[in-house]
């Protein structure tokens, strides 16, 4: 049997173990996704929405997954199956399982973007005056060979991690890229006082106007609380797996939604002053990180420096989300497997190399291919991201507020009674009827029927 079988690593330190969680839910989805969602939902208003939900369905999640991971301390299929009274639970660890492999495939092809903006910004690559040059620099550079390179490239830095270990790999570099992660943010910010737009992206940013607030203001924030904490996949679950006792899942689970929520927050803090500044729309969407934003840094003093320090921010970031998702099968063949860590770390990024191959050539070689319209890159973000993530979500929501018994959530959160968690009640009752609803409106919404 594997090695993981006989002796399951466990996160050496408390720091360790948050540094971790945080640095699975932070990623592009802060950075990228959330200026974005923010910019087309009016600011300030759709603000508030996202930190009412994160509280209300954020924390309880990751409560949920966290109890699931501690308390069984197996891999996603494991935890379901030790949990469970019959085996119908298990397509839900499956779920998790084969949506980490996609989401890795496609989410690799952006990261390895970010790797590749890096090096041409250090080059003067990225120097472009119009907004047609900017958009031909960035197909360029992100379609056939160039695609392809980079994507390798980063899941190189990304198993590379993986195959040292929980302590010596994913905790290591977790205690070291999450500090560099918040010195570069607050660099960007401090940076962001001195842009003539401050007062007004920070005006649009933190002023609510309540009447923008919208059904699609509404879902748009909920589905921003649910997708930026990395919930419904199990990368959560299978890192409480490696808590130690002495980890309260509680104060855990709090202080990770509150740094994820922060990193959104200081990235809507770099990005409006600087749309504004430069008399840009806060709607910019999604070009505005890899097309709009590299202009703007290069019309600031030292504006190659800038640019690159950004794009090694978004780097970090994406790594040590892709880290936590390949976690998740690495986990699974060990313990289900019987693999050895190296092996399973092998199996796992072949898989992944896979995937990501037929990601990035989707912008290239097989960009007229499609599946149900869908070119690959696109069909893995669709699956995963609109269908199995909710799915996954509400399984594990339904699953903890029903099926696992209020006696051994009142145990894990309390340790066994070494101390009070008063709210287990209203944790329960949120699990079984708030959670699963408020997700259930999030895969409606990202399947187009809302």
């Amino acid at each position: 049997m594997g090695e993981a079988i006989k002796e399951r690593a466990v996160f050496a330190t408390k720091i360790g173990a948050v540094a971790t969680t945080v640095g699975s839910a932070v990623g592009l989805g802060n950075i990228w996704r959330f200026p974005y969602e923010a910019g087309i939902h009016g600011g300030g208003a759709f603000l508030i929405l996202y930190l009412i939900f994160v509280l209300l369905i954020g924390i309880p999640l990751l409560c949920a997954e966290f109890i699931m991971g501690r308390g069984t301390r197996s891999n996603v299929l494991g935890a379901y199956r030790k949990l469970s009274p019959t085996r119908h639970w298990d397509y839900f660890g499956i779920l998790g399982i084969v949506s980490s492999i996609l989401i890795i495939s496609f989410y690799a092809v952006v990261a390895g973007w970010t790797a590749e903006f890096c090096i041409a910004s250090i080059s003067g690559q990225l120097e472009f005056t119009t907004q047609e040059a900017r958009h031909e620099g960035f197909m360029q550079l992100t379609t056939g060979a160039n695609s392809i390179i980079w994507t390798l490239i980063f899941l190189f830095f990304n198993f590379s991690i993986l195959f040292l270990g929980v302590t010596k790999g994913i905790e290591r570099a977790s205690n070291i890229l999450m500090p560099l992660f918040f010195l570069l943010l607050i660099a960007f910010c401090i940076n962001s006082f001195n842009l003539p737009g401050f007062s007004a992206g920070i005006n649009y940013l933190f002023q609510p106007d309540f009447s923008k607030v919208s059904s699609s203001v509404i879902l748009g924030a909920l589905g921003q609380a649910f997708f930026s904490l990395s919930l419904g996949l199990g990368c959560m679950m299978t890192y409480a797996s490696y808590f130690s006792d002495r980890n309260r899942l509680g104060k855990t689970a709090a202080t990770t939604a509150l740094l994820d929520t922060m990193v959104a927050i200081l990235a809507g803090i770099i990005i409006f002053p600087a749309v504004f500044s430069f008399g840009l729309s806060p709607e910019a969407g999604p070009t505005l990180v890899f097309e709009v934003l590299p202009h703007i840094f290069n019309q600031l003093p030292g504006g190659m420096w800038w640019s690159t320090l950004f794009f090694l921010l978004l780097f970090l970031a994406s790594l040590t989300s892709t880290v936590s998702m390949s976690e998740i099968s690495i986990s699974y063949f060990c313990e289900e497997k019987g693999m050895t860590r190296k092996s399973a770390t092998f199996t796992s990024a072949f898989f992944s190399f896979i995937g990501a191959l037929l990601c990035a050539m989707s912008f290239g070689w097989l960009s007229d291919f499609k599946i149900f319209g869908l070119n690959f890159f696109n069909l893995f973000d669709y699956v995963s991201s609109n269908i199995a993530l909710p799915i996954g979500g509400m399984g594990c929501s339904i699953f903890v507020g029903w099926v696992v018994k209020k006696r051994y959530i009142e145990n894990q959160l309390t340790d066994f009674g070494a101390f009070k968690f008063k709210f287990i009640g209203i944790l329960v009752f949120f699990l079984r009827w708030i959670c699963p609803m408020a997700i259930f409106l999030i895969f409606l919404n990202s399947i187009g029927i809302l």
